[in-house]
C-alpha cells in the first residue's frame, strides 16, 4: 500500500441508528463556487492582462507553472477566503481549484506551493510593480462597452497595521500602530476598483496627491480622451497642488475643506438666520446651505466653497439645552447649487467606505506582511484583481435576487462555499453538487448567464 487509509469513526447514534464517519467520499472540494469564479475571470481576462504586464525572468524550459496560472491560483484562492500564500500548500491538490486554473482535477499535476507564490510576489522590480498597477487602470477602462461622457472617482486611504520590519511602515499616532495607509480609487457609478497604491501611514501631501491624480488621469485619457474626469475625496486630498493641476488640465474636483475664521465669517449671516428659524421650530435639527468664492493665501485664484450649516439642540441637563451650530466646508470646481453639490455629490462618497471594507476586510488586502514594499504593492494588485472577479460574479446575479447587492462575504458563504465531488472520466469531468444546496436555482442561472451566446 502506498497511501494511508483513515479508519472509520463511530459517533453517538441518531434516532437509535448507528453513525459511522469515514474519509471515503471521493475527490471533493469545499469551494464549488470556483466554477462560477472561473467563468467570471474568463470574461474579464484579468489574469492574462496582469501576466502580460509581469516580467517573467524564469528559464522557459524549466517552468512548471505558467504566469497566467499563478495569477489565477492566487486570485481564486483569495476569492474563496484562502488569503495567505501558506494556504496554497494545502490547496495544491484541490480538484476544483486545479480545474479553475486549467488543469485536470485528478490526472493534472499539483498546483504551485507557497514558496513559488512567495517568489512570484517578490520577483518584480519597482518599475514592474508600477506596470502591474497601471494594468489595473487599463482593466477598468476596457471593462466599459462605450466611453462615458463623465466619470467621477472616489479617492481615499485606509489603515493597514503591520507587525514586522516591513519597508515604508510608519507609526501613526491616530491609530497607535505602525502600518501603511494605502490609497484606494474607485469609480463612483459602477463601484469598480481602479487602483490601490501602497504608501506610508502619513497624511498625503499636496505633491503626492497631485502625482496620483496626474498619472491616473493620463492613463485613463489614453482610453477615454473626451470623458470629463472628476475626483472626489475628503479634506486630506483638497490640496492646493492637486487643485492647481486639475484646473490647468480640465479635471473636476470636489474635496472636503477644513474650516477657519474667515470662512465662518462668510457664513455668519446664513448661520444666524438658521439659528432663529431653528429656535422657532419644533425640529430637532435644521440645515442650511450656501456657497461663495474664497481665496486662501497659497491659492493663485479664488475657488468655490460650499458650506453646510446645521443647527441642533444638545441637552446638558433635564432643564437646560444649548443650541449648537456645526459647519462643514467643501471646495469644488463643479457647477450647481450648494445643496445639490453637498448632499447629492459630496456626501455620497460615503459609499466608498463600503467598497474599502470589501477590499480590506472581506478580501483581506491588509495582509501586507512582505518585507519589501514592492512585494506588498504586488499583493495589493492581486487582491484588487480578486475584487474584480467577485464584483463580476455579483454583477451576474439577477437583479431580483437578494444577493444582487450582497457583500462579498455573503456571496462567498452562499455561492462559493459549496461542497462538490469531482469525477474525472476519460472524455468528461463531472462535478456533483449537493442536491440540498439552498442556492441551486441561483447557481444554475448564473452559470447559464456566463455561457457564451450561441452563434
Amino acid at each position: 500500500m502506498t497511501e494511508d487509509s483513515l479508519l472509520p469513526i463511530d459517533l453517538p447514534a441518531v434516532r437509535r441508528k448507528k453513525l459511522t464517519v469515514a474519509f471515503d467520499g471521493g475527490n471533493q472540494s469545499s469551494d464549488g463556487g470556483l466554477l462560477l469564479l472561473r467563468e467570471a475571470e474568463r470574461q474579464l481576462q484579468i489574469a492574462s492582462r496582469l501576466a502580460a504586464a509581469f516580467s517573467d525572468r524564469r528559464n522557459p524550459t524549466r517552468i512548471s507553472h505558467p504566469m497566467t496560472e499563478l495569477m489565477k491560483t492566487r486570485m481564486f484562492a483569495i476569492c474563496c477566503g484562502h488569503v495567505d500564500a501558506n494556504d496554497l500548500d494545502r490547496l495544491r491538490h484541490d480538484p476544483l481549484l486545479k480545474m479553475a486554473v486549467g488543469r485536470a482535477p485528478e490526472t493534472g499535476e499539483a498546483l504551485c506551493s507557497q514558496s513559488t507564490m512567495s517568489r512570484l510576489e517578490n520577483a518584480p522590480r519597482r518599475s514592474e510593480a508600477a506596470q502591474l498597477t497601471g494594468a489595473l487602470v487599463d482593466q477598468f477602462c476596457e471593462s466599459f462597452p462605450a466611453r462615458p461622457e463623465e466619470a467621477i472617482f472616489d479617492i481615499d486611504d485606509t489603515f493597514d497595521a503591520v507587525h514586522g520590519g516591513q519597508q515604508m511602515a510608519f507609526w501613526n499616532a491616530h491609530y497607535g500602530e505602525r502600518g501603511f495607509l494605502p490609497m484606494h480609487v474607485y469609480h463612483v457609478e459602477s463601484g469598480r476598483p481602479v487602483v490601490a497604491i501602497l504608501r506610508e501611514a502619513t497624511t498625503p501631501k499636496g505633491q503626492e496627491v497631485r502625482t496620483v491624480i496626474r498619472h491616473l488621469t493620463k492613463r485613463i485619457r489614453r482610453h477615454w480622451p473626451t470623458t470629463r474626469i472628476s475626483f472626489r475625496g475628503d479634506s486630506h486630498y483638497g490640496r492646493a497642488e492637486a487643485m492647481d493641476w486639475a484646473e490647468t488640465n480640465g479635471v473636476g474636483y470636489i474635496f472636503g475643506f477644513p474650516g477657519n475664521s474667515v470662512l465662518d465669517r462668510a457664513c455668519k449671516a446664513v448661520a444666524d438666520n438658521l439659528r432663529l428659524r431653528h429656535v422657532a421650530s419644533s425640529d430637532e435639527k435644521m440645515r442650511a446651505y450656501t456657497s461663495f468664492q474664497y481665496q486662501a493665501k497659497s491659492w493663485p485664484r479664488p475657488r468655490k466653497i460650499v458650506a453646510r450649516i446645521e443647527a441642533s439642540m444638545r441637552q446638558q441637563t433635564a432643564q437646560h439645552c444649548t443650541q449648537e451650530i456645526d459647519i462643514r466646508y467643501v471646495v469644488t470646481s463643479m457647477e450647481g447649487d450648494a445643496l445639490h453639490l453637498y448632499e447629492d455629490v459630496y456626501c455620497r462618497r460615503g459609499q466608498m467606505e463600503n467598497l474599502i471594507k470589501l477590499h480590506k476586510a472581506q478580501l483581506s488586502s491588509d495582509r501586507t506582511s512582505c518585507h519589501s514594499a514592492t512585494a506588498n504593492q504586488v499583493r495589493l494588485v492581486l487582491h484588487t484583481a480578486a475584487f474584480w472577479i467577485m464584483h463580476k460574479l455579483r454583477e451576474a446575479v439577477p437583479k431580483t435576487s437578494a444577493l444582487a447587492k450582497a457583500e462579498f462575504a455573503t456571496i462567498r458563504e452562499r455561492l462559493i462555499k459549496i461542497g462538490a465531488r469531482v469525477v474525472e472520466h476519460a472524455a468528461r469531468i463531472r462535478v456533483h453538487l449537493p442536491t440540498s444546496c439552498p442556492e441551486a436555482a441561483l447557481f444554475r442561472d448564473i452559470a447559464i448567464g456566463f455561457m457564451p451566446a450561441a452563434p
